[in-house]
């Protein structure tokens, strides 16, 4: 099972202050369209040759739509290249919008 974070969470991590890097692997498209303030593009087809980007120290949260692509990036990143600092955002960006800010629009 991967580990995931749920949208309240995150928040409240985010709202502590906490040094997270948010990764989005999303399209420019869908990320263009909304996104949640301070997270970073690497869409999921980009992950292999991008994940150099993707710090191995402190926490490091994963979103995407609905939370499938960005278990796949956390899959790779984790068994693939060894990351254990790796969180699922549960529910992904559409999770955030509808439990947390619902000015992030809905898709």
């Amino acid at each position: 099972m991967l580990p995931d974070l749920t949208p309240a969470a995150l928040h409240a991590r985010l709202a502590a202050g906490e040094d997270i890097q948010l990764v989005d692997v999303r399209e420019e498209m869908e990320f263009d369209y909304c996104r949640i303030a301070g997270s970073m593009l690497i869409p999921l087809g980009e992950i292999p040759r991008r994940a150099a980007e993707i710090r191995t120290e402190g926490p490091v949260v994963l979103i995407c739509h609905h939370g499938v692509r960005s278990a796949q990036a956390l899959g790779y990143l984790q068994h693939r290249l060894g990351h254990q600092n790796l969180l699922n955002l549960k529910g992904g960006i559409d999770a955030w919008s509808r439990e947390v800010d619902p000015s992030v629009a809905l898709y």
